[in-house]
């Protein structure tokens, strides 16, 4: 079977460094928010052009942690996009706020056109995602924001090590958050996230809401949370961050692969890349008409392939309270119908890689019937 992801083989190739720090983790003896917790943190904002990284338990809480350092809660409204998953916008209903969806332009991000006639009195913040490693159109919606006095946060959970326009993302909202899920492109054996900012106050607001609202143990400025990442993930990213780069540079090339094979194809349109966008393709998703066939075709020459994501978020049950309907949305609700991801990776070979090729070659040319 090729894999959708091939997580695991990751990181085996990685076994014995990992073993390593994770060995150091136990003689050091300090298990949470200790010094490997430190250097990580250090590390990625300076990589990314940040003043602050702060770690914590999951990209989710980096997202919950983010808002309620800013103060948004109840009465307030953040907006963002409803072709993501749903952590997005569950960070936003967890503090209180409401989600105001917007609908995805051709890059499958939030589409800049849209979002000032969503803006009301009590929009807060914009909450773009760079899905599946692709950049948001991030100049146009931070001069937005700045018209209308509004934060904007990042949602790059799916995107680290892309950039736009030379600028990594993360270091160009006011705020970004990231996860660290195994599938990520920095991914560790577990859970885990992380905030950058470069506002100080933030910083330290966020600081404190990880650790039960304490900047000093057993002093309490406001009710927090327990979201603290723990020293053996860290240890674990520290090996993984040294790969990343490498890594990245691999699944864009394999992309390129993907571009130039397919590229001739009618039944598939590929996704959208522009100069100014460095694409990280923590997944590489295609669009079809015929999605559900080609995708039954794939698994009958045993390639794996996934659906993300099959309903967009505001007709989950979970928000039918907030009066969206079929039609609300169209072009997200279009792409739920027909995005399908491809095996991609670092470690998928070529060989693996001619094999969706021809596959998907042959279902057009009517060669890949059952």
């Amino acid at each position: 079977m090729i894999e959708l992801m091939p997580i695991a083989e990751q990181f085996r190739s990685l076994k014995s460094e990992i073993l390593s720090e994770i060995a150091d983790t136990i003689e050091q003896g300090t298990y949470i928010l200790g010094p490997k917790v430190r250097q990580l943190e250090q590390k990625i904002a300076y990589l990314s052009g940040s003043d602050h990284a702060i770690a914590v338990a999951n990209g989710t809480d980096a997202l919950v942690l983010t808002l309620d350092a800013y103060g948004i809660g109840p009465g307030d409204e953040v907006i963002t996009t409803p072709y993501t998953f749903v952590a997005t916008s569950e960070a936003i209903s967890r503090v209180g706020a409401t989600p105001v969806f917007v609908d995805i332009d051709q890059s499958w991000n939030l589409d800049p056109a849209r979002i000032e006639e969503a803006i009301t009195p009590r929009t807060k913040a914009i909450l773009p995602v760079h899905l599946f490693g692709q950049p948001a159109d991030m100049e146009e919606i931070m001069r937005i924001a700045a018209r209308f006095g509004l934060i904007v946060i990042e949602d790059a959970c799916q995107a680290f090590g892309a950039a736009y326009r030379d600028k990594s993302v993360g270091s160009i909202g006011h705020a970004a958050c990231f996860s660290f899920f195994p599938s990520k492109n920095l991914g560790t054996i577990g859970d885990g996230g992380l905030i950058l900012t470069s506002d100080s106050a933030l910083a330290e607001a966020v600081r404190e809401l990880r650790q039960h609202g304490s900047a000093k143990r057993y002093y309490h400025h406001r009710v927090g949370y327990n979201s603290r990442l723990d020293e053996l993930h860290a240890a674990v990213l520290l090996v993984v961050l040294e790969k990343v780069n490498e890594w990245n540079e691999r699944r864009i090339a394999l992309a390129d692969r993907y571009y130039e094979q397919l590229s001739t194809l009618s039944s598939i349109t590929l996704p959208m890349r522009t100069p100014e966008r460095k694409h990280v393709y923590n997944l590489f998703c295609i669009r079809s008409a015929e999605r559900d066939r080609i995708r039954e075709r794939l698994l009958a020459r045993n390639i794996q392939s996934g659906i993300y994501y099959p309903k967009p978020l505001h007709l989950q049950k979970v928000y039918e309270g907030l009066g969206y309907n079929i039609g609300s949305f169209p072009e997200a609700e279009r792409l739920s119908l027909e995005a399908l991801a491809l095996p991609m990776g670092p470690l998928l070979t070529e060989q693996q890689q001619d094999a969706v090729i021809n596959a998907l070659q042959d279902i057009e040319a009517g060669q890949g019937e059952l």
